[in-house]
């Protein structure tokens, strides 16, 4: 693939409804679109989903941008790029900054499966052709206003809740709705927010035939994590802490977790994303695919890695309607009794809408070899 230009633009967009956690609430999604284009005219398209401040890792928007435009790019257009895979490669020099790393090479791994003709599920190995996912649910103004919410997504199919928690809003949270859904498949994220001081709080959270805790310590740590786990029956599943397939190897061999949520973005692409689900294979460690707000775009990169074989739990990839009254690609992604249909499109199967693209853009540049 010889590339000839790459275009970065700064898009926001508006959600419908506003997105609290343990680290803040988001009224909009402000994020970078990567479109790289190959001498024969076919389009690679993907997105960083790193946030305008430095709330879930050290990276942000004006950070990707920097690390992309002066040193990420300019090494894509040294030689060409025979298979995706050399792109990791050709960043691994560089330290860190995964979001901008994986925002670059997601779209190369779409130009790659245009020119092959095939869909990136394809392209990556995977095998399934239709993917269960659960819905994310932020810290609401009351548990009434929870409960509504999840009495909503179970009528429309979703098949797992994840419930976001911290200190104060937790077990009593928690009791509330295994009161009122026995029987849902529900888990709590609680984005690093406890320390180890707090693990009999934690260990409350056992009463309520959680799936996982996600991510209860520090977002760096996976020793008080394997400590913490001794301690719980509920599974921890670490998030944050893993950022490369060899903290995945290191967090099994402690017993830090039980289950692994891969983020594309996090972990620097689709090639690392692949490595750490063969090792948690290989490991009998569980994977699912965690959200990060994603437009259409970073939606259908997480639908074609969410077909390889060791995703046996529900993501978080929900509708387009979810999050956006429009989103930038057609068709939008739609959720039929809890199951997204792997598109068989070449490509991540969505047409970007230009359209759309244009009327949320907030800046743009584009760049050749």
């Amino acid at each position: 693939m010889k590339l000839d230009a790459i275009t970065l633009r700064r898009m926001r967009m508006e959600l419908k409804a506003p997105f609290t956690t343990s680290f803040g609430t988001f009224l909009q999604k402000d994020f970078i679109l990567v479109e790289i284009r190959d001498q024969e005219g076919t389009c690679g398209w993907a997105e960083s989903v790193a946030f305008a401040a430095p709330w879930y890792n050290e990276e942000t928007l004006e950070t990707n941008w920097h690390i992309m435009k002066d040193f990420l790019i300019p090494l894509l257009f040294e030689t060409p790029i025979a298979h995706p895979d050399e792109v990791s490669r050709r960043f691994a020099h560089i330290r860190r900054n995964n979001m901008a790393k994986a925002a670059l090479e997601g779209a190369v791994w779409d130009l790659y499966a245009k020119r092959q003709n095939i869909s990136l599920a394809k392209a990556l190995g995977g095998e399934r052709t239709e993917i269960e996912v659960g819905i994310s649910i932020g810290i609401q103004k009351s548990v009434k206003d929870l409960l509504a919410l999840i009495d909503q997504y179970v009528s429309e199919g979703y098949r797992r809740m994840k419930v976001k928690i911290k200190p104060g809003w937790d077990v009593d949270v928690m009791a509330e709705v295994r009161r009122q859904f026995p029987d849902i498949l529900l888990m709590a994220d609680a984005n690093s927010a406890y320390t180890m001081e707090q693990a009999d709080r934690l260990k409350e959270l056992d009463a309520f035939n959680l799936m996982m805790i996600e991510q209860p310590l520090a977002s760096d740590d996976i020793v008080d994590h394997a400590q913490l786990q001794r301690q719980l029956i509920t599974p921890i599943c670490l998030d944050e802490s893993i950022h490369s397939v060899e903290d995945a190897r290191k967090a099994i061999e402690l017993g830090s977790c039980k289950i692994i949520n891969i983020k594309i973005g996090r972990v620097g692409g689709l090639t690392e994303s692949k490595k750490i689900h063969d090792l948690c294979a290989q490991h009998n460690i569980p994977v699912w695919c965690g959200g990060m707000l994603e437009s259409g775009v970073g939606r259908a990169h997480n639908i074609a890695l969410t077909t390889l074989s060791n995703f046996t739990m529900p993501g978080d990839t929900a509708a387009s309607s979810r999050y956006w009254d429009r989103d930038i690609i057609d068709p939008e992604v739609t959720v039929e009794n809890g199951v997204i249909r792997v598109p068989e499109r070449r490509g991540i199967g969505y047409e970007p809408n230009r359209d759309a693209i244009d009327l949320f853009t907030l800046a743009s540049q584009t760049f050749r070899p």
